[in-house]
């Protein structure tokens, strides 16, 4: 890789840092700190509805649980990536569980047998094969400072 120096070199930095989806941090979601943790979440599929992405702090007893969660934002799904940022209380283990919500009902939908119609996903792309993932497989250590995680968006 060539790295270009002198006078275009601010040029070529801000064109790359201009194409690239950046996070402003007034855009993530939580009680403004240090630490900041940005998600995204591929294998979209449609940008119609929003991706809701909740995240879950260390405790198995809160993972998916009603009023478990952490924080949680809902963003216009975008092809075939669609991020977003949270600000964290400090460094440590969390768990991450998205749905895309195409119909943006707020409502994760599921078939008459309990399916999802919906496409859903994990921290670590935890797998599932018949029920939820094992709270231990989803979650995942955030250092202190900025971080980054990705994750993959799996559809019926």
């Amino acid at each position: 890789m060539k790295v270009r120096t002198g006078p275009t070199a601010s040029v070529f930095a801000f064109l790359a840092l201009a194409a690239t989806p950046a996070l402003a941090a007034e855009e993530c979601a939580g009680k403004p700190s240090e630490h900041r943790l940005t998600v995204s979440v591929s294998n979209i599929r449609s940008a119609k509805g929003e991706v809701a992405i909740t995240i879950y702090p260390d405790d198995a007893k809160r993972f998916l649980a009603p009023k478990g969660k952490l924080a949680r934002q809902r963003v216009p799904a975008r092809t075939p990536t669609t991020s977003t940022c949270f600000f964290l209380p400090g460094p440590g283990f969390y768990a991450i569980a998205v749905y895309h919500d195409i119909n943006a009902d707020h409502d994760f939908n599921r078939s008459l047998v309990g399916m999802p119609t919906e496409g859903y996903g994990f921290s670590n792309d935890a797998p599932t094969t018949v029920g939820l993932p094992a709270y231990n497989a989803v979650r995942f250590r955030v250092p202190a400072g900025a971080s980054r995680t990705a994750l993959r968006m799996r559809y019926p």
